[in-house]
């Protein structure tokens, strides 16, 4: 029934880009492209008027950015909102801040010169829009961070992280060896905030993270560089062959599949080629298995939110090898599918809120080094 299907606003100063949303969205029987603006004054009348489910909107618009207008709407009248980014360096800055303040996901725009790729651009740009129509989006309040985890003891400027990052310190001064710990981390839907979440507790001082977040090749980098200015850890897009080391993070790139191997001692980053899994390069379930062949016991297992499965079985093998597995709960998620498939699939020793995994993190680290 035409009430049953979700409603689309799209936002976008292009006619041409307007059309083509449109007629890929219509032709979906579950989704309805009830109007569309040229820019976020007319957006906003029509959001009054049409009560849309899901918003898409172009980063650059005239008149008032993407990111004001975002930042307002999520202030006064909190929805699901699919970002439609051009595939720059500057795009995919602004995508990274659109995401941080509160936009469900983002696709890239249609590539309206090469007609062998819009089915496949289609069929992503309608699941993301029925998979933001059923994500969870909260007002967001400008919350001071928290400290960031340096060698030193921080000061508590907030009650409610000064107990975890106090905790984290004193549990564990002394730096970890390269083939003690490895920390993996898979994330899509939600996963660049909740990654950060994530780094900005870990203290320096933590054994190397590897982390693979379903994200396009142009923005992989920029997202790396955003985190390691925001994290105490060194945080980079990884390089075939790069030793990982206690204190440092490494970012898949978006086109190449992440792995761990061990070189001798040392645990190594390997990048490949090879297909897509489950629909993903780089994909989650590629860097747990690895993870789990090559460090079984001596690795943390973290799946945060997203849609879909990748990740779930590889967590699984994780949690066979001996690895301490954690998921992010429904709560906390903004789409509790790759998360609540690996609950489904019994890889998961613990089901926690984001801001308390960092902590239970460090407690599995520390109970390894003994």
């Amino acid at each position: 029934m035409p009430g049953d299907k979700i409603k689309v606003l799209i936002v976008d100063d292009s006619a041409l880009v307007r059309q083509i949303l449109t007629e890929i969205l219509d032709r979906d029987p579950g989704i309805q492209v009830v109007g569309s603006a040229t820019d976020p004054y007319a957006a906003r009348e029509k959001i009054k008027k049409l009560n849309p489910d899901v918003l898409t909107l172009d980063v650059e618009m005239p008149r008032m950015d993407g990111l004001t207008f975002l930042s307002n709407l999520m202030r006064l009248r909190p929805m699901p909102v699919v970002m439609v980014s051009s595939l720059t360096e500057n795009g995919a800055a602004v995508t990274l801040q659109a995401l941080e303040l509160g936009a469900v996901d983002f696709v890239t725009k249609p590539k309206v010169d090469l007609a062998h790729t819009l089915d496949e651009y289609a069929l992503e740009i309608r699941e993301k829009v029925k998979m933001a129509a059923r994500a969870r989006v909260q007002e967001r309040r400008h919350a001071p961070p928290p400290p960031p985890m340096t060698a030193t003891r921080p000061q508590a400027t907030s009650e409610k992280y000064s107990a975890d990052v106090i905790l984290q310190h004193e549990r564990q001064r002394r730096p970890f060896k390269t083939t003690e710990s490895i920390i993996a981390i898979g994330a899509s839907t939600g996963g660049t905030e909740a990654i950060k979440e994530v780094l900005i507790r870990l203290p320096q001082y933590c054994p190397g993270v590897v982390i693979t977040q379903h994200i396009p090749e142009a923005f992989s980098g920029p997202f790396a560089r955003r985190m390691d200015s925001v994290s105490a850890l060194s945080v980079c897009e990884a390089r075939d062959g790069q030793p990982v080391m206690p204190g440092h993070a490494y970012i898949a790139p978006g086109d190449r599949h992440l792995m761990l191997v061990r070189d001798g001692a040392r645990y190594v980053c390997r990048l490949n080629d090879g297909p897509p899994v489950n629909r993903h390069r780089p994909s989650v379930d590629v860097l747990f298995r690895s993870v789990a062949a090559n460090a079984g016991l001596n690795a943390v297992g973290v799946i945060l939110t997203g849609m879909g499965d990748d990740g779930a079985q590889g967590l699984k093998e994780m949690h066979e090898a001996g690895s301490p597995t954690i998921a992010q709960d429904e709560q906390t998620s903004v789409v509790w599918g790759m998360p609540g498939q690996a609950v489904k699939l019994g890889g998961v020793d613990k089901i926690m809120p984001l801001e308390a995994i960092p902590a239970q993190i460090m407690r599995h680290v520390e109970d390894h080094a003994r």
